[in-house]
């Protein structure tokens, strides 16, 4: 019988099983339904793995979870972003951190996380399966689980550390299900916007550094990117994340409003321009950008929907043609036709009751000796290295709570 068996090969589950192999406890096995080890790892941040934030105060930190933020004060001032790096860099995986907080293994390469997660399990003696799904998970009268696998075999355990991940499929959701735990329907929860609209058409590619997103009664800021399908960038992203419930209730069918120009309001941009047109009037052409980091396409589109012409000077700008870039630039207004497909979607809301589990251990309130570590739990976060954060942490807690530390 194995002292501990991890369902789940990701992030959460190998640093829950780490930690309580590292804290005594022997025996630990992985079971993995797919192929591979730590998959959201490996293709994270586009294959850099984006490991933690740099953020390492607990209140500032929960600021960033939409699902979880009160729950989680308690959980980061045990382990937190701080913690995550030191434990890294003590084993020689050196991060570094970028101008928006987000932060990287050096060697850019998510190849190092792995690495360095499989050489510390292999060191405390964990053991792991792949291609092993679980399709049930009972208690016994003895006081132990029995886990019948995809392979048809019954694995025994004294405890168990469920780390599934999101739960929208039926095999995630199988562990906590059959325990008599209660789950929060999964709706996605980081995805871009479909949009097809003119003034977007010919810029994919092109990005804003600091734009406000308005979707619905979420308002965020951040960068926007435009793309083939529409709009992405974490502006978008964090919309999507914290109005999720609100807009899979929608359909994925809004009004969606940016203001491009970072915040600044119809009264600055038009002091702006009227500045333009009393210094240069006659002398400069309205289709250059005066706002920074709305590019010279971006400019040009929105000019173009305003009806600006191209060879127009500001000394011939009308003031209804004013009134309408301004209004381009502070309020454009698209209509969202839907969501990104979902194997892009890296996060999901919903998952277990955090009321259901001890947030000191992780360990279930409904069921002793089982305990619950990452997306599995009814917590998700914004993009940025957020979510990985709370893998780690819950992994940990759950660990040292599997030991009895």
């Amino acid at each position: 019988m194995h002292e501990l068996v991890v369902i789940g090969g990701g992030a959460a589950g190998f640093y829950g099983a780490i930690t309580a192999a590292e804290m005594g406890v022997e025996d630990v096995l992985i079971l993995e339904k797919g192929s591979e080890l730590l998959t959201k790892v490996r293709i994270s941040g586009g294959g850099r793995c984006n490991v933690t934030h740099h953020c390492f105060e607990a209140r500032e930190l929960v600021e960033n979870y939409p699902r979880g933020r009160k729950s989680l004060m308690g959980p980061f001032h045990r382990f937190q972003a701080s913690d995550t790096v030191a434990w890294f860099e003590g084993r020689g995986v050196e991060l570094k951190t970028e101008e928006d907080g987000r932060m990287f293994p050096i060697t850019d390469d998510s190849a190092t996380i792995i690495d360095c997660l499989t050489k510390a399990a292999r060191e405390a003696g964990v053991t792991w399966r792949t291609r092993c799904g679980v399709e049930h998970l009972v208690k016994t009268g003895e006081g132990h689980f029995e886990i019948t696998t995809s392979r048809g075999e019954v694995v025994e355990a004294r405890k168990v550390l469920v780390a599934t991940g999101g739960v929208r499929t039926k095999q995630a959701r199988v562990p906590a299900e059959e325990l008599e735990h209660a789950l929060e329907p999964a709706v996605p929860s980081l995805f871009t916007f479909k949009i097809n609209d003119a003034r977007l058409k010919d810029l994919p590619g092109v990005s804003v550094p600091n734009a406000v997103v308005r979707a619905g009664k979420i308002t965020t800021t951040g960068p926007v990117l435009v793309t083939h399908w529409g709009l992405s960038g974490p502006g978008i992203l964090k919309a999507s994340a914290w109005g999720a419930r609100d807009l899979s209730v929608s359909g994925y069918r809004f009004e969606l409003r940016i203001n491009w120009a970072g915040g600044e309001s119809e009264e600055s941009i038009g002091a702006l321009f009227k500045n333009e047109r009393r210094s240069h009037g006659s002398r400069k052409v309205v289709k250059r950008s005066l706002v920074e980091g709305v590019t010279r396409r971006l400019w040009q589109s929105l000019c173009e929907a305003a009806g600006i012409f191209d060879e127009m000077t500001w000394a011939k700008l009308g003031r209804g043609e004013e009134r309408a870039l301004v209004g381009q630039l502070v309020d454009s207004r698209f209509e969202v036709l839907g969501k990104s497909i979902n194997k892009d979607e890296f996060v999901t809301c919903g998952g277990v009751f955090l009321r259901d589990v001890n947030l000191k251990t992780m360990e279930s309130r409904v069921t002793p000796g089982l305990y619950f570590a990452g997306e599995v739990l009814d917590i998700d976060g914004v993009t940025g290295g957020f979510n990985f954060q709370a893998a780690w942490t819950t992994g940990y807690l759950a660990g040292v709570g599997v030991s009895g530390g």
